[in-house]
């Protein structure tokens, strides 16, 4: 988790990475694979299979699927409300959700289990809501003026929901 001071016109800031314990060493098989190959064919010299890819290929697969890995690693779930609205986004993708502040009818402080209610980490729609969510078992149920839930996983949980409920009970005239 990274804050930041607030800047003007932005009224919360939250930058959270995702947990690598448990996906990390899945995402880092591939390349990892690929990089025992290099070694083996490219550098000792040693063909791998019947009709082994060519050392050109091999190191091509091998630079593009670190560079994928490192991509992944490098996702960021940033949570912003400013000039009237609350963006939701996975920096390092081109996800992004703006919601209107006027459209929060109520935020409440919620714990959950990512895995269990939710299928996971990230941009997840489950029997609850939608959810985005990066680490940890805490954040803020918003439910909104269509009647949709949005869920967003914080580690400042308590803070994004006393400031989502300040407005929540100001009025829309107060959120402009």
């Amino acid at each position: 988790m990274e804050a930041v001071h607030q800047q003007a016109g932005r009224l919360f800031y939250e930058k959270q990475r995702f947990s690598l314990r448990r996906i990390g060493p899945a995402l880092a098989t591939p390349p990892g694979i690929m990089l025992g190959v290099l070694i083996w064919q490219v550098v000792l010299g040693h063909p791998w299979g019947k009709q082994p890819m060519s050392n050109g290929n091999v190191i091509g697969w091998t630079i593009f699927l670190w560079a994928i890995f490192f991509r992944l690693v490098t996702v960021r779930l940033v949570t912003e409300a400013r000039d009237g609205e609350l963006v939701i986004s996975l920096r390092g993708f081109w996800r992004s959700r703006r919601i209107r502040l006027s459209e929060i009818q109520s935020a409440e402080l919620i714990s959950f289990d990512p895995v269990r209610d939710y299928g996971g980490y990230g941009i997840r729609s489950g029997r609850f809501g939608k959810a985005y969510i990066a680490a940890g078992t805490r954040g803020v149920r918003l439910k909104l003026a269509n009647g949709a839930i949005v869920v967003l996983g914080s580690q400042r949980s308590e803070e994004l929901a006393r400031f989502l409920v300040l407005l929540a009970r100001a009025g829309p005239a107060s959120r402009q």
